[in-house]
Formats: structure tokens, C-alpha cells, sequence
């Protein structure tokens, strides 16, 4: 069942620290998610991560062994909260069961609402490349994350709704909303409410657009 893949379990060995030792852990990615949200992971060394974290980086060492380790871990704690502000209260299977407008509102205006409350992990995870150092546990936790909007879509298609494959609409739509963030950030736009709303229209009407675009004439 999709509900499965969008359940929220913390991995065994982090959800058994104390709470001292969860608390160093937190700071850790704390520092190294800000350090990352404007610099790329070729940029980032472990030991200005200690430093701004405030440990030794002995410290740092003895919860992740390298820095490909702490930055994948720092890409699944961001993950999983994108995970939980896309899902947590929904019943998955049921909605994607449903009419296919009211799960994509729902779905554009709770990751507006992460965009929002954590601009931080939403840009670490949007607007950079993690392809280079993703280990298979990050890679799976992406694919758990888009399974059920990848579904979604399929289904828009099955039922011969828009032209655009599903992995096409998604990357529109979410590029389109990636794009607004970024524009707002560097000054170009203001994003209230009525202007998300008025975007989510827009970007339903093109997935679900079903007549090719005209040919000009000679």
C-alpha cells in the first residue's frame, strides 16, 4: 500500500541516542544545513561544520564518519520533514483514489507551507544537485517521497487527462513552484496567498491541457 512508503520511522540507531547525545546530533545537522544552503558539497568542509556547530571535531567524527555520511544524513532529516508536511493526516491510498484536483491542491499548498516553515531544508533540497553523493538509503527515501505523486499523475494520464508524461508534469510543476521560491527570494516577486492560488491554477490547467499546441502556418 502506498500509505506504507509515506509512514515516518526514524532509523534505530539515531532514535535510541539519549537526549544529550540526539541534541549534539541535531546541532550538528543544524550546521552543516545552513552551511549547505547556499555553498555546494564540494565547498563545505567537516571541520567549519564543527565550528559552527560549536563541537570538537573528534566530536563531529564520532557520529559521522566522513562528510559524505553527515551531508546524506542532513539530506534524509530534511527529507523526511518534506515527507511528513506532504503527508502526515492524509489517508494516501483514499486520496489517490479521489478526484485528482483536490490532492493536487492539497499537495501544492503543503509544500508551499514547508517552503515557508523551513526555507532552510527547502532550498538545500530544491535547488541543488545531490546526485553526486546520495547513498541508497537518501535514494530511497526520495523514491518513497515521490511514489505517490508519481502515481498520481500516472493515473491523470491513464485516464487521458493533459499531454505530458508523469515524470514531465511533475518536474513542471515542481520546478514551477521551486522557481517562484527562488524568484521571491532574490526580490522579483512577493508570494501571498492569493498569488500561490493563482499559480496552482495555472499549473493545473497546463498538466491537464489536452489539445497540442497550434502549428504556426508556412
Amino acid at each position: 500500500m502506498v500509505q506504507q512508503l509515506v509512514q515516518r520511522a526514524e532509523p534505530p540507531p539515531l532514535a535510541s541516542l539519549p537526549p544529550a547525545q540526539r541534541k549534539r546530533w541535531d546541532q550538528i545537522v543544524r550546521a552543516a544545513l545552513e552551511l549547505l544552503e547556499d555553498g555546494e558539497y564540494d565547498q563545505i568542509q567537516v571541520r567549519d561544520v564543527a565550528r559552527r556547530a560549536d563541537v570538537a571535531l573528534g566530536t563531529l567524527y564520532r557520529y559521522f564518519a566522513s562528510k559524505e555520511a553527515l551531508v546524506n544524513e542532513v539530506f534524509r532529516a530534511a527529507k523526511t520533514r518534506l515527507r511528513a508536511a506532504l503527508f502526515d493526516g492524509m489517508d494516501v491510498d483514499r486520496d489517490l483514489a479521489g478526484a485528482p484536483e483536490p490532492l493536487f491542491g492539497a499537495i501544492w499548498r503543503r509544500l508551499c507551507a514547508f517552503a515557508r516553515a523551513e526555507p532552510l531544508a527547502f532550498r538545500f533540497l530544491e535547488m541543488q544537485d545531490h546526485a553526486p553523493y546520495l547513498d541508497a538509503d537518501s535514494r530511497a527515501l526520495e523514491r518513497a517521497v515521490l511514489h505517490p505523486i508519481w502515481l498520481g499523475a500516472s493515473r491523470l494520464g491513464r485516464a487521458g487527462h493533459g499531454q505530458m508524461s508523469a515524470e514531465s508534469a511533475i518536474a513542471f510543476v515542481w520546478g514551477a513552484l521551486v522557481g517562484l521560491f527562488k524568484a521571491e527570494r532574490l526580490g522579483y516577486v512577493t508570494l501571498d496567498d492569493a498569488t500561490l492560488e493563482r499559480a496552482r491554477v495555472a499549473a493545473w490547467t497546463a498538466v491537464m491541457a489536452t489539445t497540442e499546441p497550434r502549428r504556426r502556418r508556412g
